[in-house]
């Protein structure tokens, strides 16, 4: 007898509940996070995608239905056009900047300069942020707005097709609005000629952001909310330097999530294979690592053991220039020696060329249908 999306959805919510906390399932969860080859599966220029939020969500909602037997979405709309307020820095869009297929790009460029740190102190941060959204990046923070209203119905339309929405809440570590803005060379640099500085800065913009998350996690109770230190990998940093600028905010972020009732849903860009360590101080089973491939997943599990879920981490390169097979093989391997505790999901998000084809091996190794 065919299970009614309703059914389909509590049973996948628990699946991941389960999982999370490193009990027994009847098989690997596996979310699906992407939005431009989505577009590509309809037929949509980019440019529509990204200019029409509600359309990029009937593209993606469509796809997903095409996918096979998956149990949650990363993304239920195109999110090009809010990433300055993720990187406090411009975007070029298809369609605007860029050719009607191009994809989105960041333009990062010094936008934010030192002076503008004794502002933030003085004034605090929402003060400065909305002046410099507005009138240095050019952005449209009333018409954004006025589209993200959209986003409860669009959670909706997902949960009624049994599709659960991984992480209806997304934020980012401190450093990364002083490191899009400043841009990453003058930031860096900032760091090592005003530390103090620098540290005040962070310190208040990471109170103001974390009464606004606990009031957002309260009013919507989301299982799990994404956080993103993007470039705050070891890679770039000297230990001193990274535990000082990013470790301590995405601590006390992970911790003000978990503290809310939340699942901590850790968005590892780039190679932390160095710092691995400090992620056992987190409380054990609330925290999901999200690797993208270039902290090498096996060592994560190694050192993390059954301390805390991974999610991960089908090779970008891999869904676009390899086959089903390929992509099958592989994630099915990941999922025997990754056993419980473990997320299938690509490494960061499905890339926009990725075949369609080796999205729907990826599920089928997770569902074995």
């Amino acid at each position: 007898m065919m299970k009614t999306p309703q059914e389909l959805l509590q049973e996948r919510k628990e699946r991941l509940k389960k999982t999370i906390a490193f009990e027994q399932t009847d098989r690997t969860p596996v979310i699906i996070a992407g939005d431009a080859v989505f577009a590509r599966h309809v037929g949509m220029k980019l440019s529509e995608f990204v200019s029409n939020m509600k359309a990029s969500h009937q593209a993606i909602l469509s796809s997903f239905k095409d996918l096979g037997d998956v149990d949650g979405t990363g993304s239920t709309y195109a999110t090009a056009t809010i990433f300055p307020l993720i990187f406090y820095s411009k975007v070029k869009l298809p369609g605007r900047e860029l050719p009607d297929n191009t994809p989105w790009q960041l333009d990062e460029r010094e936008l934010m300069t030192v002076a503008d740190y004794d502002t933030i102190l003085n004034k605090g941060w929402k003060a400065f942020s909305d002046d410099y959204l507005k009138n240095r990046v050019g952005f449209d923070l009333d018409s954004i707005r006025e589209q993200l209203k959209d986003v409860p119905n669009f959670i909706k339309d997902f949960e009624d097709a049994g599709i659960v929405v991984y992480s209806p809440k997304a934020s980012s570590t401190v450093n990364e609005f002083l490191g899009g803005g400043r841009s990453f060379p003058k930031f860096m640099r900032d760091m090592f000629k005003m530390p103090d500085k620098v540290e005040a800065v962070l310190d208040v913009i990471l109170e103001e952001n974390l009464a606004e998350l606990r009031q957002q996690i309260r009013a919507i109770k989301p299982m799990v909310v994404f956080m993103s230190p993007a470039r705050g990998a070891s890679e770039f940093y000297s230990p001193k330097i990274w535990q000082r600028f990013v470790w301590k905010y995405l601590k006390a972020a992970a911790e003000a999530i978990i503290e809310e009732g939340a699942i901590a849903d850790l968005h590892i860009d780039g190679n932390w294979e160095r710092d691995l360590e400090f992620f056992k101080t987190l409380p054990k089973h609330k925290c999901i690592f999200e690797s993208d491939g270039a902290t090498n997943i096996y060592k994560v599990r190694e050192v993390l053991g059954d301390h805390m879920c991974i999610k991960g981490d089908v090779p970008a390169a891999m869904l676009a220039l390899g086959t089903p097979d390929d992509v099958y093989n592989y994630s099915t391997k990941l999922i025997k020696d990754m056993g419980k505790g473990f997320i299938l999901a690509s490494g960061c998000t499905i890339p926009p060329n990725a075949k369609f084809e080796n999205v729907k091996a990826m599920v089928a190794a997770a569902s074995g249908k």
